[in-house]
């Protein structure tokens, strides 16, 4: 480790180079140091649980399922703030005592500043998936821990929690924690996508993207066809501002790549030929639906090429 703490260009080469670095350089750790982990007083973890209560509700079952998966391994499932504060933590009993040991319970602080390198820390300072198994850790009190984790994303896509499956079993090898990776990243998307139904609720969700393991990319949609709400993966997806509020856009511009020149007369043609199905192609029916006298409901109909049923009319 000293080498790579000393090491001018360990950090370009090694992510994990540049953790250490950090956490030596930027906030004074010594890997050495053997005093127990940092905790927030129980009035100001009251506070971090209510600031995310509705999140950490529909977190909640996703965590029950994921730890009756790993539990009977030995392994802890914690659900952290954007900050490295533990706010749930599931484990077994017969491992209770172990954990709290760790520190590895609700209001513990597991930022790289609090504990250095570490899979909670890391994954929230890198923004990405990590795993951080044994002497990759910094402080060579939380050698002997394997720490699998993944970033979870709130409905306004910035970054609200990191979700750990840790182990301080001595025999646990890294083919375990791939596989325990791959569980904590799909149990990470399910919990975000939750989120996101949860916080547009009563919107038209739209999966604009599925791509099995990886998040989904999901559109709220209001009445009027707008885009009000997308997931991180899907502003990544569409070039939106990766977080914060959106611009009003309609979806269908966003889905088909359709925007400016045309835009008037494709929601035009929408609208009559949605009017025209809810009336069962009685076209007076329809006229009236839209505000509209009846011939002018004929004529905008065949300027716009459709036929009573909805269908286009041949141009030809």
């Amino acid at each position: 480790m000293l080498d790579t703490l000393s090491s001018g260009s360990a950090a370009a080469r090694s992510r994990l180079a540049a953790s250490w670095q950090r956490s030596a350089r930027a906030h004074g750790l010594d890997p050495a140091r053997p005093e127990g982990g940092q905790r927030v007083e129980a009035r100001e973890l009251k506070q971090r649980r209510e600031a995310l209560g509705a999140f950490l509700g529909v977190a909640a079952p996703q965590l029950d399922s994921l730890f009756g998966l790993i539990g009977h391994s030995g392994c802890g499932v914690l659900l952290t703030d954007a900050e490295g504060v533990v706010l749930e933590q599931r484990c077994s009993d017969g491992d209770a005592e172990v954990f709290k040991h760790w520190g590895l319970w609700a209001g513990a602080d597991w930022s790289e500043a609090a504990e250095g390198t570490n899979g909670i820390g890391t994954c929230l300072a890198e923004n990405r998936q990590v795993t951080i198994h044994r002497d990759q850790h910094f402080l060579a009190r939380n050698i002997g821990m394997s720490c699998m984790d993944a970033p979870i994303y709130g409905p306004d896509g910035a970054l609200i929690a990191a979700l750990d499956v840790s182990s301080a079993r001595a025999d646990q090898t890294e083919s375990f924690n791939r596989l325990i990776a791959a569980m904590v990243a799909q149990t990470a998307h399910q919990i975000e996508a939750a989120a996101f139904r949860a916080a547009f609720a009563g919107r038209r969700i739209v999966v604009a993207d599925d791509n099995g393991n990886e998040p989904a990319a999901l559109l709220a949609v209001d009445g009027d066809d707008i885009v009000v709400g997308a997931t991180r993966a899907a502003r990544r997806n569409f070039g939106l501002s990766i977080s914060g509020g959106l611009k009003p856009l309609p979806a269908n511009d966003l889905l088909n790549g359709e925007a400016g020149t045309g835009g008037f007369e494709r929601a035009e043609r929408a609208a009559v030929t949605r009017a025209l199905a809810r009336a069962g192609g009685n076209v007076s029916k329809a006229a009236r639906a839209l505000g509209i006298g009846r011939a002018t409901l004929y004529r905008r109909m065949a300027r716009l090429g459709i036929a009573p049923d909805g269908g286009r009319l041949s141009r030809n």
